[in-house]
C-alpha cells in the first residue's frame, strides 16, 4: 500500500466517524496509537472535518452575533491546530528521511510533503460532501448533474494529487529531491506581533 492509499483510507475513516453524529462538539476517538503517522493523519482529517462544519454554521445569515464571534474564535483555534499538525507531519517526514543524502543535483519541491497531505485531506472532504449533493433526493436533476460533473473532477484531482505526493516521497527517499521545513510564523495569533494585541 502506498503512503497516499493509506492516507486516503484513514481520511475516509475519520470523515465517516465524524458523520456518525455530525456534531462539531463530538469528542474525537482516534483509533491509532499516539505518535504514529496514522494517528497524525486521522487527527488531521478530523480537525479539517470539524472546521468544514464550523465554516458551514458561521455562514448562517441568521446566526446570533455573539455565537458567531465565539465560533470565529473556535475557527481561529482550529486553524492554529491544523497548522501545528501539518508542521508535526513534516517533522515526521524529515525524521523518516534524515539519513538520506541528497544527490548533487537534487532539487527543492515547491511545497513540503505535509502541506500536500493537507490538501489531500481537504480534497477527501470535498469528495464526501459533493457525493452528498449528488445523492440529494430533494435536489433538482440539474443540481445533481452539475454536482456529478464536479465530483468527477474532484476524483480525478485526488488521483493526480495522490500520485504526485507518492512520487515526491519516492524522490526524497532516493535523494532526487530534498525537503526543507519553514514554520508558518503566523503573526496575528502572536500577541508580540499583532499590533491590535500589543498596543493594548
Amino acid at each position: 500500500m502506498t503512503f497516499t492509499e493509506q492516507a486516503n483510507k484513514i481520511f475516509n475513516q475519520a470523515i465517516n466517524d465524524y458523520h456518525l453524529t455530525d456534531n462539531v462538539d463530538t469528542p474525537i476517538r482516534n483509533p491509532y496509537e499516539r505518535g504514529t503517522i496514522e494517528f497524525r493523519l486521522y487527527l488531521k482529517c478530523w480537525i479539517d472535518t470539524v472546521q468544514w462544519h464550523y465554516e458551514d454554521i458561521i455562514r448562517d445569515p441568521h446566526i446570533d452575533p455573539t455565537e458567531a464571534l465565539a465560533l470565529k474564535r473556535r475557527i481561529d483555534r482550529s486553524n492554529q491546530d491544523r497548522t501545528d499538525l501539518v508542521e508535526d507531519i513534516d517533522s515526521y517526514f524529515r525524521h523518516t528521511y534524515s539519513e538520506v543524502k541528497p544527490l548533487p543535483d537534487a532539487r527543492l519541491n515547491t511545497e513540503s510533503p505535509a502541506w500536500a497531505v493537507d490538501r489531500l485531506s481537504i480534497l477527501a472532504l470535498k469528495i464526501y460532501h459533493m457525493k452528498e449533493q449528488v445523492d440529494r433526493a430533494d435536489a433538482s436533476d440539474e443540481h445533481r448533474a452539475k454536482c456529478q460533473a464536479k465530483l468527477s473532477v474532484l476524483l480525478e484531482q485526488q488521483v493526480d494529487l495522490s500520485t504526485a505526493i507518492d512520487q515526491l516521497l519516492e524522490d526524497i527517499e532516493a535523494g532526487r529531491k530534498y525537503m526543507k521545513v519553514y514554520r508558518q510564523m503566523k503573526m496575528y495569533n502572536d500577541p508580540a506581533t499583532n499590533p491590535v494585541l500589543y498596543k493594548k
